[in-house]
Parts: C-alpha cells; sequence; structure tokens
C-alpha cells in the first residue's frame, strides 16, 4: 500500500434513535436531505475539496440503504486505486468479534486498515452533520502547533452547551479544560466531533482505551480527558460558518427550512462549496397548469399540480392537485393526491395518500389541531408521529379517525 499523510475516518454507523421513523431502515447518515442528498454527502464533499482521496467509512445500523449508495465512492472522487474509499463493518477475527462499542472502539477495531497506510495524521469524522469546511487548513492548523490533537469548535448559544462536549482555551487555543455533555457548563465552546490526531499518539491512547474494561470507548467520554490528563498537546481549530447537528427530528427539519434562506444556502452551496451526491439520473422537475411553487426546493423527477410553499419537495415526489403544502418536507417519492392543506409536515419516504383515501378528508383538520409552532408532524403509512416523541410513539390515523 501507499504511505498517505492523513487518512480519514467517518463514523456512519448510528441508529439515529432520536429521528425514529426517519431511520426505520436507514442508518443516520443515509438519511435524505435538502431535496436530492443524504446527509453523508457533505462530509465525502468536504473530504474531495480538501485533497483528502483516502476514507474508511464506519458503518453498523442497518447498512444496506447507505452502502448501495456509496457504491464505489466514485460521485466523491474517492474511487482511485492507491487509496479511494472503503466500507469498514464490524467483523470476526480467530479471536472473536463484536459490534462497535463506541467512536473510539470502532476506530481501534479498524487499526489494520489505518496501519497499511502509515499515516502521519488520521482526520476522524462524523457522518451526520451538515457543513462545509476545507479540512486541510485544519490539518496545516494541527502541524504548526505540533499537537497530539486538533479538535474543530465552534461557538453555540448557552442554552445548548450542555449537549454537547465543551471546552475552555487559552489565547493560543491550547485546551485546557473538556467537560463530557455536561449539566452545568462551564463554557459555550462546543466540539463537533472533528477530530484530527497524530497517528502514533492516536494509536498508543486507542490500545490502551481497549484494555479499560471501566471504559465506554468513547472519544469524548474517555480518550480525550485522558490525554488532557496526560498531558498531551490539545489544541482547538475554531470554525465560524453554518454547522448543523441533525440528530433530532427538530433539528433535521430545521436544517433542511434553512436551505430556502439564501444566507443558509450560499453558505452550503457555493461554486467553490459544492456538495456532489450520486445522482439518479432522473428528468427535470415537472410544474402542471395548476402548479404553484413559491421559494421551495423542487428536486429531480417530482411533479407539482398543487400548490407549495417554503417547502422541500425531493425527487420523485408528487403534489396532486388540490394540494396545499407549507412549510412541508416530502421525501422521495411520496405521493399526496386528496386534497388536504398541510403545514410542518415531514412526509416519509415512498408514503402514499391516494385521492380516495379515507382518512384524507379530515386529515387536514386533524393535523391542525394536534400540531403547534414548535412542533413537526411526520406522517408515514397512515401514521402520526409527533416530533415531541422523537418520531417514536405514533397514532394509527385510520382507527383515530374511525374510519375501518
Amino acid at each position: 500500500m501507499w504511505k498517505k499523510e492523513c487518512v480519514a475516518m467517518i463514523l456512519a454507523g448510528g441508529q439515529g434513535s432520536r429521528l425514529g421513523v426517519l431511520t426505520k431502515g436507514n442508518a443516520k447518515p443515509g438519511v435524505p436531505f435538502g431535496g436530492k442528498f443524504r446527509i453523508i454527502d457533505f462530509v465525502l464533499s468536504n473530504c474531495k475539496r480538501s485533497g483528502i482521496d483516502t476514507v474508511g467509512v464506519l458503518t453498523q445500523y442497518k447498512p444496506l440503504v447507505l452502502n448501495k449508495y456509496l457504491a464505489n465512492g466514485s460521485p466523491w472522487d474517492l474511487d482511485g486505486y492507491h487509496g479511494g474509499m472503503y466500507i469498514l463493518p464490524p467483523y470476526m477475527t480467530e479471536h472473536g468479534g463484536s459490534w462497535y462499542q463506541g467512536t473510539a472502539d470502532a476506530i481501534y477495531q479498524n487499526i489494520d486498515y489505518l496501519e497499511q497506510y502509515q499515516p502521519e495524521y488520521v482526520l476522524i469524522l462524523s457522518g451526520k452533520h451538515i457543513y462545509n469546511m476545507d479540512y486541510s487548513e485544519m490539518v496545516e492548523d494541527h502541524k504548526k502547533q505540533g499537537a497530539d490533537i486538533t479538535i474543530a469548535v465552534i461557538e453555540v448559544p448557552w442554552e445548548e452547551a450542555s449537549r454537547f462536549g465543551v471546552m475552555k482555551t487559552d489565547a493560543a487555543g491550547k485546551v485546557t479544560g473538556f467537560e463530557e455533555k455536561p449539566k452545568d457548563p462551564s463554557s459555550n465552546l462546543a466540539s463537533m466531533g472533528i477530530y484530527v490526531f497524530t497517528y502514533q499518539v492516536l494509536r498508543s491512547f486507542l490500545i490502551d482505551d481497549s484494555q479499560d474494561k471501566v471504559s465506554d470507548h468513547d472519544f469524548g467520554k474517555n480518550v480525550i480527558p485522558k490525554m488532557l490528563k496526560a498531558g498531551k498537546k490539545l489544541y482547538a481549530h475554531t470554525f465560524d460558518g453554518y454547522w448543523k447537528d441533525v440528530g433530532t427530528i427538530e433539528s433535521y427539519y430545521e436544517a433542511n427550512m434553512d436551505l430556502l434562506d439564501r444566507k443558509h444556502a450560499s453558505a452550503l452551496f457555493l461554486e467553490e462549496n459544492k456538495v456532489y451526491s450520486n445522482n439518479k439520473f432522473l428528468p427535470p422537475h415537472y410544474v402542471g397548469p395548476s402548479g404553484k411553487v413559491q421559494n421551495s426546493i423542487v428536486a429531480d423527477g417530482s411533479k407539482i399540480f398543487g400548490s407549495v410553499k417554503n417547502s422541500i419537495v425531493f425527487s420523485g415526489a408528487t403534489v396532486g392537485e388540490g394540494v396545499h403544502l407549507e412549510d412541508c418536507i416530502l421525501l422521495p417519492n411520496a405521493v399526496i393526491e386528496s386534497k388536504v392543506t398541510l403545514k410542518k409536515v415531514i412526509f416519509t419516504e415512498d408514503s402514499v395518500l391516494n385521492e380516495e383515501d379515507p382518512i384524507a378528508e379530515r386529515l387536514t383538520d386533524y393535523v391542525r389541531k394536534h400540531s403547534s409552532e414548535n412542533e413537526v408532524s411526520i406522517i408515514d403509512e397512515n401514521r402520526f408521529f409527533s416530533s415531541k416523541t422523537d418520531g417514536k410513539g405514533f397514532v394509527n390515523l385510520k382507527e383515530l379517525l374511525d374510519i375501518g
């Protein structure tokens, strides 16, 4: 194998349980986003633009859809002979095996993959975030500081800081304190889950952590605090662009809606910040004579015969005549043909609401009564979910509306 200066490892095996029904058949990084993309497209595109051509994608939970989408990595120029993209699931050895037990354990189980390239640096990324970043700048900062680990950080509102690993730094950016999801945070400088490690240091701490029987084998909970305690050089790399962790239904909905704001859309899709995807080569979208579209994203292969306002209509979706959608998301191949008026609803992938469906007549009133300004509704196969239950608790619409 050819020696590489930097190898990227993308953690893409999470279930995303807080996304509820949106991940019922798919890992979180494979969830559709923004009309024609999937969440993982952003981190893969960042790698391409940063000149990182060797990427391991660590999968675990329901990987079929994601594996099929990633294919050989060619949409992101990650199909080269000397490097490219490798899908890395858990595996068995002559000594046994196990599922990935945590973020650090996932990398530890793939030390053999890293060893073949003998990298100077390892870039560890999450496949669940929406942002654009040039990782090469972060790697250069790491080199200049002579750091053992460099952590990408972003300032978050104080009321959200307890959701993240937060740190304190000195004037030079050296990390002096780190807390993983504290109840009472002392800082609002949050870790973005993006790390550059000097490989030999990483390797040593991963081996040590693997032998710790009380460890959760997690970077934020275990490895980084141990490195800080051991006096290793930890530095922060501050990021001031758009970044969104789409770990909940609300944040997923908000990130999609952000794309309708020119400021956020420009930050993500400027010419130099192209986002690449595995396109299906569908025909252009079609807006019929009765169709109206206002401030919306309408993707390839979709058909609009009704009214769409401030909404995102994904590839292959259909909005029938007499349908009125506002602040809605129609995931791929969703079909609404009944004359309904819906606001702040996510209609799941491949779901169908036919014109003759008996629930259609009363659905508009039901959604209006059971939705609020801070709540997103999800409709999936005649089931109604609320974002307040993380898309888990649901009601059967036919039964609720007394329809047999």
